[in-house]
């Protein structure tokens, strides 16, 4: 038997999952990455760290499976999507560390661009607002922050990937040098609209497009991969966050699904069209098959289950992040305390780059229980911000939400985001929507499976959970809590 390799190179790890015909997990393997924050703000990883930990999930995977790489029809690769790296053409030694999509390291670049007057033209033509989040700020900053590297760049000595990209790259032995159309969306260098490098932004900007990937398909025939010196195909790229929408099986327009993550991000299947917001969401590539491009609306929350981690590594409440489930339940002044997690600022709808976290209604007998389910209830709070755009901007009532990400386990948040949203939340069988979704992509390419229409049919719903708070009690909370994210951004 054939199986689908799923590579999921994450911001907290790196997984490899294999997949049978019937989207079932066969085996996977797991390491986490170490994240390098010395300054306040900065988030850096080691890109040789994040290629070996590709290598040994793939070891483990196959040998946990017990199968050969000649039984893997076919590869899909997901990855952390603006995460920036730039790279020696030839000896493929990284000149930085790898900066994160949290880092706001490149802060001072956006403002500049954004005081140059650049931001309409660059949502017009990238879907995008000027933010460190995305890639283009960050190439910005290694150039500038790395001696001699910008007349290196100018004598095409030196190459630019998102993680996919240099993934590839290394897996390929230097031969692919790709990104496809959804990682491409997320650099703000390209256009959208057009489907290719904007030259005018690269001017712009001052980055040399030599440096820059080709841009192929989310899904197709994409070049070979070595794995423990066989070739295997390479049949899908995409980033996580288009796999899980892809992988929720969110094909219809107005379909909308939300990853719960190191951050959260809610994206909204917009078709062939491209709905530019007015209010903090981002227009982005979903996918790109068969010459055609299905685009989505997106809102992005930067911290989400980074929060709880928090609360598990740095606030050492407890020694694993389920145990939240338990003690989010037994708060005795729940619904009273609210927790604004912006450590690395506010992302949709707000764009704060300076606010910071703070916590608001704590008393002498505030416990580390009702803390949690501050921290959990804030999560969809930020959820709810952006779900409520993107029923402005798309002109429709959400009645349903699908989830997926670490954190959609969490039956106290998932009831919580029922209540407050209102809407009915659908959490699949299999959470791992990511990986899930770039095997289907993967398998499309490959003939493995047949069409959107097994696809479809192969999606199982785990649990459903409905609305069981009052409009007048739900609309109390939400107003406290805007209260205290317009109280934390005062506070600067």
């Amino acid at each position: 038997m054939k199986y689908i390799l799923a590579i999921d190179q994450g911001t907290t790890s790196s997984r490899a999952i294999l997949f049978d015909k019937k989207a079932n997990i066969v085996a996977s393997s797991q390491l986490e990455i170490a994240s390098i924050t010395n300054k306040s703000g900065w988030v850096e990883q080691d890109p040789l760290e994040i290629i070996e930990s590709v290598r040994q999930v793939i070891i483990g995977v196959l040998n946990k499976a017990n199968i050969k790489v000649s039984d893997i029809d076919s590869i899909g690769i997901t990855d952390q999507r603006e995460t920036t790296i730039l790279w020696d053409k030839k000896t493929g030694k990284p000149v930085n560390k790898a900066i994160v999509w949290q880092s706001r390291q490149s802060e001072a670049i956006c403002n500049k661009w954004i005081q140059e007057g650049y931001n309409d033209l660059v949502k017009e033509k990238t879907g995008l607002i000027i933010n460190p989040y995305f890639s283009a700020s960050k190439i910005k900053w290694i150039i500038e922050n790395t001696k001699g590297l910008k007349e290196r760049c100018e004598k095409e000595e030196i190459l630019f990937g998102t993680v996919d990209t240099y993934l590839i790259w290394n897996l390929s032995k230097g031969k692919l040098h790709i990104t496809d159309y959804t990682n491409a969306s997320r650099t703000m260098l390209f256009n959208i609209n057009e489907l290719k490098w904007d030259q005018e932004l690269l001017e712009m900007f001052k980055i040399p497009k030599s440096i820059l990937p080709k841009v192929v398909p989310s899904s197709g025939a994409l070049g070979k991969l070595e794995i423990l010196g066989k070739e295997v195909n390479l049949s899908a790229i995409a980033g996580d966050q288009s796999a899980a929408l892809f992988g929720q099986c969110c094909f219809d327009l107005g379909d909308v699904k939300n990853t719960y993550g190191t951050g959260c991000f809610a994206l909204m299947n917009t078709g062939s069209n491209v709905i530019t917001s007015k209010n903090g969401l981002l227009s982005t590539i979903a996918w790109h098959i068969d010459g055609k491009t299905t685009y989505a609306l997106e809102g992005s929350v930067f911290v989400a289950g980074a929060a709880v981690q928090w609360l598990r590594d740095s606030m050492r409440f407890f020694k694993t992040s389920a145990m939240s489930y338990d003690l989010a339940l037994n708060a005795k002044h729940q619904e009273e305390v609210f927790l604004v997690p912006a450590f690395t600022g506010l992302g949709a709808p707000y764009w704060d780059n300076d606010v910071r976290g703070a916590i608001f209604g704590i008393t002498k007998d505030t416990s580390r229980e009702d803390l949690t389910s501050a921290t959990l209830d804030a999560i969809a709070y930020q959820v709810k911000d952006v779900i409520g755009l993107m029923e402005k901007e798309a002109k429709l009532k959400l009645h349903h939400l699908k989830v997926d990400g670490g954190a959609s386990e969490n039956d106290y948040l998932m009831q919580f985001q029922a209540n407050i949203l209102p809407a009915t939340i659908y959490r699949p069988k299999i959470i791992e929507s990511t990986a899930l979704g770039i095997a289907y992509l993967a398998g499309l390419a490959s003939g493995y499976f047949k069409g959107i229409d097994e696809i479809t049919k192969l999606h199982q719903i785990e649990r459903v959970f409905t609305n069981k708070m009052n409009d007048e009690k739900r609309e109390e909370l939400y107003r406290k809590w805007l209260t205290a994210v317009k109280a934390a951004r005062v506070f600067k």
